[in-house]
């Protein structure tokens, strides 16, 4: 049976002006130059470059042109092509920061060579049949960004022999394997750890007795070396505990990761979204956006468009200029409403954590919330703004997410960013005695010493954070 019904919902929707906002506002500096010149290319009516003359001047010679076709396609048509071209376009302008010359250009970054080319141009250098080339090549290819070939061996080897109509053993592999693991990083390629610290004691430049001991240590006893068992190693290499040092000095010269740090400068520079200086005891905000060219309604357009109305045109072509003009309206505006935004979201933050960025020091809980309150936005707007947002400042460069943290009350009552309980733990770990260093229980016990109410889990908890081992895997000898 069918019934009929009613009922009242209070909803809340986005306008697709709002959507584009939001989706801006997220972007870092790099990711908005690159969403501006996608733009740039999608809407025709879109441009670049310096302000124009005001449009109201220009347009009232064009009105005066063409008033008597305008009066006569006023009969026809709810509005003129016209009219929406002159739409007032003065507060459309992007702002464009003032660059000085010597700026404007950025200076060349020297040529990179990927690793996975020097490998290969080693390679070449080796004295390997064609078989040999292509099975090492092709292992190259499956090394990862940290230097381990983690595809198995007998994969590649199987692959190689199907496509390739070949016949590689295993044993052949193993030792094209070993040929690239004692290139130069040593050690890339390697299937494991212990095979990778292996490799690089092959070809480490140190006493024979020292390498031969270590390498019994990781061949012979490895989980007692990564357990840091140095008494049963000791024992086991019938040695005294001191003769035991230098081999374990040899060992952590070796690189776990021998593809790592292969990243370029480009790769690896984080450009700043805001920049903090001090200037006469003030602290000044600029919104680091030089790259971002100024926006406006294209001009040659809107030209072009008003001296072919007399050909008229067909409802489609307006209708797409309708849209594109609007789209380009929306898109500046949303670019001005995320510099406005961004600046009263950073504002905030400075004035609520003044003391570290004057001093470096003293970093005050705080959340969200409390910059929502203040500027008077959705706690997910100021969450858009931090992420992946950085600032540079006199003390260094530090991620927007860096001035939000939880509160730890102290014995007088007073609140402390737990940031600031982080620093203090880290820098006992960094005095501790190695031989002997200090459990999560005894960080804890001189932090209550100190006037902090924080328990051994929590200890735990952010030692694991900053990614510290527990103290037995800190200690050596």
């Amino acid at each position: 049976m069918l019934r009929l019904s009613q009922d009242q919902r209070l909803l809340q929707k986005l306008t697709p002006q709002q959507v584009q906002y939001l989706k801006l506002l997220q972007l870092p500096i790099l990711a908005l130059e690159q969403r501006i010149k996608a733009e740039l290319e999608m809407n025709p009516l879109l441009d670049e470059g310096e302000e124009l003359e005001p449009i109201e001047e220009e347009t009232n010679g064009e009105k005066e042109e063409t008033e008597g076709e305008s009066e006569s396609a006023s009969e026809e048509e709810e509005y003129s092509l016209e009219d929406f071209m002159n739409d007032d376009l003065e507060g459309y302008k992007a702002e464009r920061a003032q660059v000085d010359d010597e700026e404007k250009g950025e200076l060349p970054l020297p040529a990179e060579v990927p690793l996975s080319q020097r490998l290969l141009d080693q390679l070449h250098m080796q004295n390997l049949d064609d078989e040999d080339l292509l099975l090492a090549e092709e292992i190259i290819g499956n090394i990862d960004e940290d230097g381990y070939l983690r595809r198995e061996l007998e994969l590649i080897v199987q692959d190689l022999n199907l496509s390739r109509q070949l016949s590689i053993a295993r044993e052949k592999a193993e030792k094209v394997l070993r040929i690239v693991q004692r290139l130069d990083p040593p050690g890339i390629g390697s299937r494991t750890l212990q095979e990778c610290l292996l490799a690089q004691l092959d070809v480490a430049d140190a006493q024979p007795k020292h390498k031969d001991r270590a390498r019994r240590v990781l061949q012979e006893y490895f989980d007692d070396f990564r357990m840091k068992h140095f008494e049963d190693l000791a024992k086991n290499l019938s040695i005294h505990i001191d003769q035991l040092k230098p081999v374990l000095e040899l060992i952590h010269k070796l690189n776990p990761k021998p593809g790592e740090g292969q990243i370029t400068p480009q790769q690896n520079y984080i450009i700043p979204d805001f920049i903090v200086e001090r200037v006469d005891d003030e602290l000044v905000i600029m919104l680091n956006d030089r790259s971002i060219p100024s926006l406006r309604i294209n001009k040659a357009y809107k030209e072009a468009m008003a001296r072919k109305k007399s050909n008229g045109y067909s409802p489609e072509a307006k209708d797409f200029i309708r849209k594109r003009f609007e789209a380009a309206k929306w898109f500046i505006a949303s670019i001005h409403q995320r510099r406005d935004t961004l600046l009263r979201v950073m504002r905030t933050i400075v004035d609520k954590q003044r003391q570290f960025f004057e001093t470096g020091q003293n970093l005050k809980p705080m959340i969200y919330k409390n910059i929502a309150d203040v500027i008077r936005m959705d706690i997910s707007t100021i969450s858009r703004v931090v992420n992946g947002k950085y600032v540079q400042t006199e003390h260094g460069m530090f991620e927007l997410r860096h001035f939000f943290s939880d509160s730890i009350s102290t014995t007088n009552g007073e609140e402390i960013s737990n940031k600031e309980v982080k620093k203090l733990i880290k820098e006992m770990m960094e005095q501790e005695d190695s031989s002997r260093p200090l459990s999560d229980d005894r960080i804890a016990e001189l932090l209550k010493k100190q006037g902090f109410n924080i328990a051994r889990r929590t200890v735990a908890k952010y030692r694991e954070q900053m990614r510290i081992p527990v103290a037995r895997m800190r200690r050596s000898i």
